[in-house]
């Protein structure tokens, strides 16, 4: 990140990776039985050895092959400007994890940066200490990241933090020499504020202790004497306030109106007199708008768009910003600059359709850098050059050697629920899809709540419509963020069930479609889409052959009563709190696991053994209940994993499980 331009995007990257994650050392003891292969299974030449499974088969030569091309694709992510103005930092992976790498100029030599097993994230450090980076790793999935000084002038990095703790990177001072991170090194609950320099760790001091409120640093004034500080409450609700470092003063910034809001992305702006915010108060959608902090007044700068601004870069030598608008699932990039009178001026940047982000000024001014991602293409590192508005691409990520003209693009749809809520959804139909040759359908629900299905390019899906002729539909129930702050708390508490009748919703949907199967319907989720999964098998399992069930939440109070004591009450936010006699009574009602004797559909569970948001006992739960009911269950397990494959060989082999699953219970009799 180039010192003088920081991209600011909250409502994903502090409201939700926040809100869920949680060091699974600190779940309370769970008795959970161990999964033992049958004795005479047949050992699987391509299972990684960190994998366990059973009743998985073994994965046939042939569908290897076939997945072959789809799993050597590749993306690229930008992670900002060299300070020095020698090209960009990107994220990508060419081995079995995503690390760092630099490009010196647009389709230019890749130069490997990190070479780790576990895949890492980073930042050029601005100005002064230009060309060393900071580093953050966990280990084995469990989301303790740890915060590392990378240097030309060793080849193992420098431990800034504890080791153990989890950490949070939060803002870096514009001249390098100073940073912010969070840790909940403490009591392992809480997460303060610490002030450090990265090149004397030693210093380290605490700027802001805390107790059960959750605060992240997200800017510094020009002048470095002051922190912009946001509180987060829920993915509905969160404050602004400044801090004083010296005298360790907060002061809380006032919103345009009273009332519960959400604020975010968020920064000071070049001269540090406002500060540049988007916030939903007043509105449903977050608008971005100028505060000054000495008369205190908003002036509005997107107030005639109706959807949310999701990312933020401001350039604090020129003034200019750039901010991220997400108009029904499609970004859409806005420039502000000051025209020869002073006056603000607003366009709209001529980019390809598609998703935009980390937004980041180049340090000459000169250009913007950012990802951009379409669902016929891999995401990739661009820049915009200001002046001319000529897009650069950077990085051309491979697609395995597949004809990117057959990738299908989805259609935006939108479906009628029990309620009459329009539900959003993206609908990819293969080509072979016809009235008599109607296609089977699989509907893969996002993760969340709080979160979207934007249509980003998927090997996976494309795989499903061009391999198995699968139509694919992903749903935006409600709950999801893009659509308002009411759509966004319409499935909270006692409303969560609302959010499963949504795919009853899709179901219907389907029936109604020609081209359509409707008596061969599967499900696939992950996270708290995986809940939906099985939530949705306990509901309509007639309707659905088969379900795919990844790290996803099979009983509510177990779930937030071995969740970490940091991050429960943010998320009874969201799901309600377990320790209420009433919420219990609903947790029974909608909790699959206590239900599973309902589920009759074929079921393949997958988790990681190390993750910390929902606890891999979850998975074991669910399994173990279907199973009682004589019910067969496919488990794929990954003692190296957390939340989620990340490594390419846990993933790979997951897929292809994924495949067998879907020809067997999903394809069969078609």
């Amino acid at each position: 990140m180039n010192g003088d331009s920081w991209s600011m995007s909250l409502r994903r990257s502090v409201a939700l990776s926040l809100l869920a994650i949680a060091p699974s050392m600190l779940f309370p003891p769970i008795a959970v039985a161990e999964e033992q292969p049958t004795a005479a299974a047949e050992v699987d030449p391509r299972k990684p050895t960190a994998i366990n499974t059973a009743e998985v088969p073994l994965v046939p030569a042939e569908l290897d092959k076939l997945l072959q091309a789809y799993q050597n694709t590749r993306a690229a992510g930008f992670a900002g400007w060299d300070p020095e103005g020698k090209g960009m930092l990107i994220r990508t992976r060419f081995g079995n994890s995503v690390q760092l790498h630099r490009v010196y100029e647009p389709g230019g030599r890749r130069e490997q940066v990190t070479f780790f097993d576990e895949p890492v994230s980073g930042m050029f450090l601005p100005e002064t200490l230009s060309g060393q980076m900071l580093v953050l790793m966990d280990e084995g999935g469990n989301e303790n990241d740890q915060i590392y000084l990378h240097s030309k002038a060793s080849p193992l990095p420098t431990l800034l933090t504890d080791g153990k703790s989890r950490n949070q990177l939060g803002a870096v001072r514009r001249d390098g020499t100073r940073l912010i991170f969070g840790s909940n090194k403490r009591n392992g609950r809480d997460t303060d504020l610490y002030l450090m320099n990265p090149l004397a760790p030693q210093s380290t001091k605490m700027v802001l202790e805390v107790n059960g409120e959750f605060w992240s640093a997200v800017d510094w004034s020009e002048d470095g004497s002051q922190l912009l500080l946001i509180k987060y409450v829920s993915a509905n609700e969160s404050y602004p306030a400044i801090l004083d470092i010296e005298s360790g003063e907060k002061v809380m910034l006032p919103l345009p109106e009273e009332g519960i809001a959400h604020v975010g992305p968020i920064g000071f702006s070049h001269d540090g007199k406002q500060v540049i915010m988007a916030t939903d108060s007043g509105s449903e959608f977050s608008k971005l708008m100028l505060l000054d902090l000495q008369t205190k007044k908003f002036e509005k700068l997107t107030d005639d768009i109706d959807w949310d601004v999701e990312d933020l870069a401001i350039d604090h030598k020129t003034g200019t910003f750039a901010a991220v608008v997400n108009a029904d699932g499609r970004s859409q990039v806005l420039l502000f600059t000051k025209n020869a009178a002073g006056k603000l001026e607003r366009k709209e940047l001529k980019l390809p359709l598609g998703i935009v982000s980390s937004l980041e000024f180049s340090p000459d001014s000169q250009s913007l850098g950012f990802t951009l991602a379409a669902s016929d293409n891999p995401a990739d590192a661009y820049a915009l050059a200001l002046e001319t508005d000529e897009l650069t691409r950077w990085t051309f990520s491979e697609v395995g050697g597949l004809d990117t003209s057959k990738f299908v693009r989805p259609t935006a749809i939108r479906v009628k629920s029990f309620d009459g809520l329009e539900v959003p959804a993206w609908y990819y139909r293969p080509e072979s899809a016809s009235g008599s040759q109607p296609a089977p359908v699989l509907i893969m629900i996002h993760g969340g709540p709080e979160s979207q299905s934007q249509p980003y390019f998927s090997p996976i899906i494309q795989f499903y419509l061009q391999e198995l002729g699968v139509a694919v539909i992903l749903p935006n129930v409600r709950g999801s963020s893009g659509y308002g702050k009411t759509y966004l708390k319409l499935d909270n508490a006692e409303l969560r069930e609302d959010s499963v009748k949504d795919i009853g919703a899709v179901l219907d949907w389907i029936k109604q479609r020609d081209e359509l199967d409707s008596g061969h319907i599967g499900v696939s989720g992950g996270s708290y889409g995986g809940y939906m999964v099985l939530a949705s098998l306990v509901m309509y399992g007639e309707r659905i052959r088969c379900g795919i069930d990844n790290v996803g939440i099979a009983n509510f109070q177990t779930f937030l009563e071995n969740t970490a004591e940091y991050r429960r009450d943010l998320r009874r936010v969201e799901y309600g709190d377990e320790r209420d006699p009433k919420m219990r009574e609903v947790f029974a009602r909608i909790s699959p696991a206590l239900h599973a004797d309902k589920i009759k559909s074929a079921l393949l569970v997958a988790h990681g053994v190390n993750d910390p948001r929902v606890p891999y006992s979850e998975a074991v739960q669910i399994a173990e209940k279907v199973r009682a009911s004589e019910r067969s269950v496919w488990t794929v397990y990954a003692e190296n994993e957390g939340h989620g494959f990340a490594k390419k060989e846990n993933s790979d082999y997951f897929r292809a499980v994924e495949v067998l699953f879907l020809r067997k219970h999903l394809l069969e009799s078609k």
